[in-house]
């Protein structure tokens, strides 16, 4: 059974050493890398790796070497991809955390605006602008 984030903080304060928590809860731990997360997004929705590609806009070999694990983007390179993807606002949240990235958090400006852009479905274009009006860097 999977353990509530919560549940897992209580733990972590009991113990000794982080090892023996770290030993005692592996199963509960994330331990996927951001190019096996992406490859079972693409294997799970069918898209292709030259398909992610043409639509992202990314470099090619760059964008490769991302799916290949030798390269690790940035957290805005990752939620480019995810727009190119159509991930769900929940589907991006989950990537992020499972790949060691920080969740879009809502008080934070930026995100909030990035959220608000993956709710009413707009395309990362759209939200470089909403971006870009409001004064933040874009998603490259």
């Amino acid at each position: 059974m999977v353990k509530k984030t919560q549940d897992l903080l209580e733990i972590l304060k009991g113990v000794s050493q982080p090892e023996d928590y770290i030993r005692r809860e592996e199963d509960n731990l994330v331990k996927m890398e951001l190019y096996e997360y992406l490859q079972n997004i693409l294997d799970t929705k069918g898209i292709s790796r030259g398909q992610l590609i043409k639509n992202s806009g990314l470099d090619r070999t760059y964008t490769y070497q991302i799916l290949s694990g030798i390269k690790k983007p940035s957290r805005d390179k990752v939620l480019a991809i995810c727009f190119t993807l159509k991930l769900s606002f929940e589907e991006i949240q989950n990537l992020l955390k499972a790949t060691g990235y920080p969740i879009l958090y809502a008080r934070i400006k930026r995100d909030s605006i990035i959220i608000f852009a993956l709710q009413h479905n707009i395309t990362l274009t759209d939200t470089n602008e909403l971006l870009f009006d409001s004064g933040y860097s874009l998603i490259q």
